[in-house]
């Protein structure tokens, strides 16, 4: 039984030495850089091996996402930490939710923008997109009722618009100059 849980655990270290390589690469040059090849020679590790934990590039990408949704689910949940407030708690939320795409924009990439076969929003989910996603919508929702709005489609665009201004802002679409002015304006209507 010894050998076969060290099996076990060698396999689960390669796998996550796989995902921390890609995530790292990708946070250097861009998911562009990240292919089978180039993980295969930094991780040492021929593509064959590679290939027993994943089916290939886009496979990798959804793990990372799922990684990062667990972490953003911390940081999110976090920051809303003791506020009481609904509107305090929904836009410490939101400013985390903005300091974690800017500070990591190739895993913010992986989980909200690139193309993937998770299935977000539906009960299949992994536990770490429900996860991230309640931690969204648990203070957009408190502050939605206090505000009298329907919670379901309030979240929704209120996440909305949080990934806009991280798009736009990314790409040179917004004025950074108004950052703040356009945060309290976000916060004014959620």
């Amino acid at each position: 039984m010894a050998i076969k849980e060290r099996r076990a655990r060698e396999r689960a270290e390669r796998e996550q030495l796989i995902v921390r390589t890609a995530r790292e690469l990708a946070e250097a040059e861009g998911w562009d850089a990240v292919t089978t090849r180039r993980l295969a020679d930094r991780i040492e590790y021929s593509q064959p091996v590679l290939y027993s934990h994943f089916a290939g590039k886009e496979a990798i990408v959804a793990a990372v996402a799922v990684e990062g949704c667990a972490e953003l689910a911390v940081l999110l949940r976090a920051a809303a930490a003791g506020v009481a407030e609904p509107r305090a708690a929904f836009a410490a939320v939101a400013r985390a939710y903005l300091a974690f795409a800017e500070a990591n924009p190739a895993l913010y990439d992986a989980i909200f923008t690139m193309p993937s076969s998770l299935p977000f929003g539906t009960p299949e989910a992994p536990a770490a997109l429900h996860e991230a996603f309640a931690a969204i919508a648990e203070p957009a929702t408190a502050s939605a009722r206090a505000d009298g709005h329907d919670p379901d489609g309030y979240t929704e665009l209120a996440w909305a618009a949080l990934h806009g201004m991280v798009t736009l802002s990314r790409n040179g679409r917004l004025r950074p100059d108004l950052d703040q002015r356009r945060f309290e304006a976000f916060t004014g209507v959620f």
